[in-house]
């Protein structure tokens, strides 16, 4: 078991009180109605799995019940930060590689 920081409840919490919500930061097109369906199945289906860093979406399901967002390294599975929804990670691929 390990321990996830919740960035709203200012805590670190057992990892059973929380979900993983797919990638982070995906935009969402800004007039869906105009998109092809290519488009918009790109938008809802294809995601990257890279090795190494990645942002995950992630949810307090069991506490506050907000998304907030995770770096963690995917071949470790270390968690390098939490951070809310709205607010830019510390830890990008670019510095991963430095």
């Amino acid at each position: 078991m390990f321990y996830i920081y919740c960035p709203y409840c200012e805590e670190h919490r057992e990892e059973e009180e929380f979900h993983a919500a797919g990638e982070a930061h995906i935009p969402r097109p800004l007039d869906p109605d105009a998109c092809t369906d290519e488009e918009w199945g790109e938008y809802l289906f294809f995601r990257t799995n890279p090795r190494g860093l990645h942002h995950e979406l992630w949810v307090h399901g069991v506490g506050c019940r907000k998304y907030f967002n995770i770096t963690r390294d995917t071949q470790t599975y270390e968690i390098k930060e939490t951070y809310k929804i709205g607010t830019k990670p510390q830890f990008t691929r670019a510095e991963e590689n430095a």
